[in-house]
Order: structure tokens, then sequence, then C-alpha cells
């Protein structure tokens, strides 16, 4: 239990080259249509995310792909169905990227399945979308499920923070704040979710705002 939740952390850790730094996970969209966040108004943005995209659909792709192991088939289903259900392309195309980063990093640092999805990508066999990767490669570094969960989630919402603080959308402390406030959402949903739910996702602001971004005329980030 102690290893899965150093792994967790070091996985979590947004020094860990994954590529994610290029993905506002919809927020600079956000911020362009309302400016300013103050630290509830992100907490309260956060949480829609987690759960309405993140514990209905991120999680439990990452757990089917966790539970799946090293079977590639099952891995390229999900990863289809991950394609077939993100509507706007620039979070389709972004989600996709980011999963090619994570495993191009595992991979450089000798990790086999890494190794083989890496493969599998450019052999088209795998999309590579990141929760999928992150099921498969956090299974064989000998995560634990709820390990697993809490570190996707974490990524999830730090990510947001990261990006709102780089737009000057809110203060540094103030983003700390928000993060702290997510961390006991993060905590529930794990505890609570069904996993065996049907997957789903319901975020119309978000996806409106994505698809806006996309005809910016200047964007810092690619989604």
């Amino acid at each position: 239990m102690m290893q899965s939740a150093l792994l967790a952390i070091w996985q979590a850790d947004s020094g860990f080259p994954n590529g994610s730094f290029a993905f506002s996970y919809g927020m600079e969209a956000i911020a362009a249509l309302r400016g300013r966040f103050s630290a509830q108004a992100l907490t309260d943005l956060i949480e829609s995310v987690l759960r309405l995209r993140w514990a209905t659909f991120d999680r439990l792709l990452l757990l089917r792909a966790f539970r799946a192991g090293d079977d590639l088939a099952e891995l390229h289903t999900l990863d289809r169905t991950c394609e077939a259900m993100t509507l706007i392309e620039s979070l389709r195309l972004g989600t996709r990227r980011n999963g090619g980063s994570f495993v191009a990093a595992h991979a450089r640092l000798g990790n086999p399945t890494a190794a083989r999805l890496r493969d599998a990508i450019a052999a088209g066999d795998c999309l590579g979308h990141l929760p999928v990767m992150q099921g498969a490669i956090w299974r064989s570094l000998q995560f634990d499920e709820p390990s697993a969960q809490l570190a996707s989630g974490y990524v999830t919402a730090s990510g947001m923070i990261a990006a709102a603080v780089r737009l000057g959308a809110i203060g540094a402390l103030q983003a700390q704040s928000a993060l702290q406030s997510s961390l006991p959402i993060i905590e529930q949903l794990v505890i609570e979710a069904d996993d065996a739910a049907e997957l789903s996702s319901f975020l119309p602001f978000i996806d409106i705002a994505a698809a806006r971004h996309t005809r910016a005329d200047l964007r810092l980030f690619v989604n």
C-alpha cells in the first residue's frame, strides 16, 4: 500500500514529463469567456469537471484499461470508445497527444508495457487516449486501483489549477486553496463511485468554450 501511494505521488507530480503543460483542460477558453476566477468559482468549476466528466468517463476508462492489463484488443476498444464519445476536436486530440507523451515518457524510462503501447500507437493499433494509457501503464507499475484513481483525479484538478495560474486567471495562493478544496471531492468520488456504470460525460459549457477556442486567433494552450 505504501509503495502504491508513493507511485501515485510520483505520477501526480507536475514535474513528471508527460506533456500536460501544453493542455489547459478547457481552462483557456473558459477564462477567455469569463475572465478572472475567485477560489470558490474555480473550485466549483473543477468539481463540475470531476463529477460530470472525470468520475463518469475518464475514471471508468482508466479502471477498465487497468483491468484489461496487456490485452491490446481491449485497450484498442476503450481507445475507440473514448474517441467516439469526445465530440470536441481540440479535446479529443488533446487527450491523444497527452496520452502519447505519457506513454513515450514511460517508454524512455524502460517500462516494457509503455514500449509496447508506443509501438501499438505508431502502428495504429491504439490511439493513445490518456485515461486508457494511464490505466494500462499504472497497472504495470504495480499501482492498486484506489491509488490509480486518486492519481488520475489529482492530475485532472491540478492541471486545471496550473493552467488557470499560467493564464493569469487566478493568483497562485487562491489556486492552491481551490486545489485543496478539490481533494475531498476526488476522495468521495472514488469511494462512492459505481464502477459498473455506463460511460457518460455532460459538460456543455466547457464543450462550447472549447469549440470556440479552436477558432481563436491566439492560443497559449492546445486546448
